[in-house]
C-alpha cells in the first residue's frame, strides 16, 4: 500500500480529477464513491496512509446539493437496550415497501431522516436538550400526517399509548462530542458528480477540501439549527446503523480551516 504525505495526496486527488468520468468499482455498494476513490489511491478502506493517519479522515460524497453526507455512525443510549431494532422498529415501524417482494411479508421498516427544524410526517423530531445535555429523539402523535392514521392506530396498539417515547433514545453530550471530534478531527473531503449510463454508474471527482480543526462548538450549533440531522435506517432483517449526517457541502463549515484545492 502506498504511503502519502498531505502534499502527495493532494497531487494524486487532482490527477484523479483530471481523469474525468470513472466507472464505479463497487457496484451495488452504497459507499461506492468512497470505495472507488480508495481503490484509485491504492489504499485500504478506512485506512488513510498519512504520517499522522489517526488524525485524518477521507470522505467522498456523490450526488446533488440537497443530498446528505454521513459524518459518522453512533447508536443511541441506553445502548444496552439496543433501542432501534428492539424498540423503535417493532413498536413504531411500518411495513417495508418491499415486504412480500424482496423480503418476507412481515418485514418492517424504521427509516427516518429527522432534525430539529420540523417533525417528520410520522411525528418524529430531534430535540437538543441543553438542561440535560442530551440530543433526544422525540415523538408527537399530533404531528403525524393524516396519510398515516392507520399506522398511528397500530402504534397506539403496540405502545399502549400515544405519548412520548418511553424509553426515549438519546445521545449524551459527554458521549457524542468526543466521538464526533475523534472521527472528524481533520479530513480530506471530496465532492463528486454521478451519472448512469447503460446500467453502470460513473463518478467525476471535482471538488476537494482539506479540513483542519473540527469544532465541537460548531457541531453543537449545527445540531441546534438542524444543519446536522439524524438518520435511522433499519428493517426487520438488518439495522444499517444510525447516522449523523449533513447536506452535501456543509461539512467544511464545521472546521476552523477549510482549504479548497
Amino acid at each position: 500500500m502506498k504511503m502519502y504525505t498531505k502534499e502527495s495526496l493532494r497531487a494524486s486527488l487532482l490527477e484523479i480529477r483530471d481523469r474525468g468520468w470513472i466507472l464505479n468499482a463497487r457496484p451495488g455498494n452504497q459507499g461506492g464513491v468512497g470505495n472507488t476513490l480508495e481503490d484509485l489511491l491504492g489504499i485500504k478502506e478506512n485506512n488513510l496512509p498519512l504520517p499522522n493517519a489517526a488524525e485524518w479522515e477521507l470522505k467522498a460524497h456523490a450526488g446533488k446539493a440537497g443530498t446528505y453526507t454521513t459524518l459518522f455512525h453512533m447508536e443511541p443510549s441506553p445502548r444496552g437496550l439496543d433501542l432501534v431494532p428492539q424498540f423503535l422498529l417493532p413498536v413504531y415501524g411500518w411495513p417495508h415497501k418491499k415486504a412480500g417482494i424482496l423480503y418476507p411479508d412481515t418485514e418492517r421498516s424504521f427509516r427516518q431522516t429527522i432534525s430539529t427544524r420540523a417533525r417528520s410526517d410520522r411525528g418524529f423530531g430531534v430535540v437538543v436538550d441543553e438542561q440535560s445535555k442530551r440530543v433526544v429523539i422525540s415523538f408527537a402523535a399530533t404531528a403525524v400526517s393524516s396519510a398515516h392514521m392507520d399506522w398511528l392506530h397500530q402504534v397506539e396498539t403496540n405502545a399502549g399509548h400515544l405519548g412520548e417515547l418511553d424509553p426515549q433514545p438519546y445521545w449524551a453530550f459527554s458521549d457524542l462530542f468526543p466521538v464526533a471530534a475523534a472521527k472528524l478531527t481533520n479530513c480530506f473531503y471530496v465532492l463528486a458528480d454521478k451519472h448512469q449510463q447503460q446500467g453502470q454508474t460513473f463518478f467525476r471527482y471535482r471538488t476537494f477540501y482539506m479540513l483542519k480543526g473540527f469544532s465541537v462548538k460548531r457541531f453543537h450549533t449545527a445540531l441546534i439549527s438542524g444543519e446536522v440531522l439524524l438518520d435511522f435506517d433499519a428493517r426487520t432483517g438488518h439495522n444499517h446503523g444510525t447516522k449523523f449526517r449533513a447536506r452535501a457541502g456543509f461539512l467544511p463549515s464545521l472546521y476552523e480551516s477549510a482549504e479548497e484545492f
